[in-house]
């Protein structure tokens, strides 16, 4: 769903290969048959950019923690069992590594009936563990979080071990696009220091023309990612003072030209900021995983999170270049990047 897991997966696939290993990334939904993983797919996209209320109520009836039986994942995934155990054997894959939770369940479910005869080892790439991630039948879990790693262990007694997030190398170097960013937000609105908004790859944000009109007000300059939902960056575009992108092929070099991201789902954008150097502060998050993942973050310390616009305003005028609040969120982010999940992967 969106293009986090896509991201993840990718730069795993990097990381298996640059140790001499064969990597196949393959999206689960589309191992489903009779189209359903691309009816979940557009259901959701509608639901999280144009009605957010349904999204929050299916999370709250099939991920949300919290004691009492719910609805399980496994019989929608177990649809792809044939196609997933096909591919396995094509490949002659040594292990699986699910990214997306509905993957997780799939193979949760195929090791313990001995369908899948490698092990599956997840990599849980949210701050805030929902229960369709959790199957008793998977090998091993890798976290972002010594908290969710905890978590794991506890809900299924399974191997839970803390890595940090995967991001690709060029978000922990210095990022040689950064100076034509500076140029470009120098040219749009000179002294005023770019704060980032990010509506993911589907551009799905509550209100964020109104956030872009504050930010604005208060002598900032509001760059909105819009990702590839033309309709907003239009909305965005009428906004004085704000500047509004579409899909960034250069991230690295984004991230580092900022003063601030603004994140309403702490998903790989957020982390990536983390990477960068770049503060992360939460305002009005996406419903469900979303609003849990923003405030996981910032019960970490990674992040600042802002109830409303006077204090997301206080939030932004508090990290300045240089000042204690800013140092320390900077470093706690960076001390998130614990090591290589690929390395518990191969075992190498």
């Amino acid at each position: 769903m969106g293009a986090g897991h896509d991201t993840v997966a990718a730069e795993l696939a990097r990381r298996a290969a640059a140790r001499g290993h064969e990597p196949h990334v393959a999206d689960v939904l589309r191992l489903l048959p009779y189209g359903l993983g691309d009816g979940l797919r557009r259901s959701y996209q509608a639901s999280v950019r144009h009605f957010p209320w349904a999204y929050a109520g299916v999370y709250g009836a099939f991920l949300r923690g919290g004691r009492g039986p719910r609805p399980s994942g496994v019989p929608l995934a177990r649809l792809a069992a044939a196609a997933l155990t096909e591919l396995v054997e094509r490949t002659d894959a040594d292990v699986v590594v699910p990214v997306f939770h509905l993957a997780a369940q799939l193979t949760g479910h195929l090791r313990v009936r001995g369908r899948l005869r490698v092990p599956s080892t997840v990599f849980l790439l949210d701050f805030a563990v929902h229960r369709q991630w959790l199957h008793p039948g998977n090998d091993r879990y890798l976290c972002l979080t010594d908290g969710a790693a905890a978590e794991v262990r506890r809900a299924l007694g399974t191997p839970a071990v803390t890595t940090g997030p995967a991001v690709a190398p060029g978000f922990r170097a210095p990022a040689p696009g950064a100076a034509r960013w500076r140029e470009r937000f120098a040219g749009r609105a000179p002294g005023r220091p770019a704060v980032l908004l990010s509506a993911g790859a589907w551009g799905a944000a509550y209100r964020p023309d109104a956030t872009a009109r504050l930010l604005a007000a208060a002598g900032w300059l509001p760059v909105v990612l819009c990702g590839r939902n033309a309709r907003l960056r239009a909305r965005v575009a009428r906004v004085p003072g704000a500047l509004a992108l579409d899909w960034v092929d250069d991230m690295p070099g984004l991230l580092a030209a900022a003063y601030a991201l603004v994140d309403n789902a702490a998903g790989q954008t957020a982390v990536q900021a983390l990477a960068a150097g770049l503060p992360v502060i939460g305002y009005r998050p996406l419903p469900g995983h979303g609003t849990d993942g923003v405030r996981q973050m910032a019960d970490l310390g990674v992040s600042d999170l802002a109830p409303d616009g006077p204090a997301l305003l206080s939030a932004l005028a508090r990290l300045t270049d240089g000042s204690p609040q800013r140092v320390e969120r900077v470093a706690r982010g960076r001390a998130l990047f614990r090591g290589d999940p690929m390395a518990y992967v191969t075992g190498s």
